[in-house]
């Protein structure tokens, strides 16, 4: 394949993967770790991209990929949510991945709304509900945060590699 066809291609992931970090229901890592493949293998970008950076983006890829399912979880029990509240947060973000497809800010407002409901149901005042509510918000930009980091990383390799 041509080579600018491939370099468009690799921007055109990394872009996806970048704006995916925030609007799901794409995964943005991985997509942007695909550009990193294109530059790699097809591009023969070797090295620009060693090995052992593709393999240590992979990994860290697959790492975050884990744990961005339970830093909404963790933190929404650090904001004082309850058991009730972490399973609220949990099946919102489930409820969030099936629906996300039919608008990204669903991924963002389902575990939000799902610690809040899994507290009231619990019995806990409506301040605790809000609380625990907040921090699966804040589990989510941090979440954002770290996909973003990781995803720029990758596009400052791309850059570095291709031109």
């Amino acid at each position: 394949m041509e080579v600018s066809i491939l370099i468009t291609i690799g921007i055109i992931l990394l872009v996806i993967g970048l704006v995916s970090c925030v609007l799901p229901p794409l995964p943005g890592p991985p997509i942007a770790y695909c550009a990193l493949l294109i530059a790699y293998l097809g591009l023969e970008k070797t090295a620009e991209l060693p090995i052992w950076l593709m393999i240590i983006y992979a990994l860290i890829t697959i790492i975050v990929l884990i744990v961005d399912n339970f830093i909404p979880i963790w933190s929404t029990k650090k904001f004082g949510g309850t058991k009730a509240g972490i399973r609220g947060c949990f099946v919102g973000i489930l409820i969030g991945i099936i629906f996300s497809p039919f608008g990204g800010i669903s991924i963002i407002i389902c575990p939000f709304l799902g610690a809040i409901v899994g507290e009231l149901i619990d019995g806990q005042k409506f301040d605790t509900a809000l609380k625990s509510g907040v921090g699966s918000f804040i589990g989510f930009l941090l979440t954002s945060g770290i996909k973003i980091i990781l995803v720029l990383m990758m596009c400052f390799h791309f850059f570095k590699a291709v031109f």
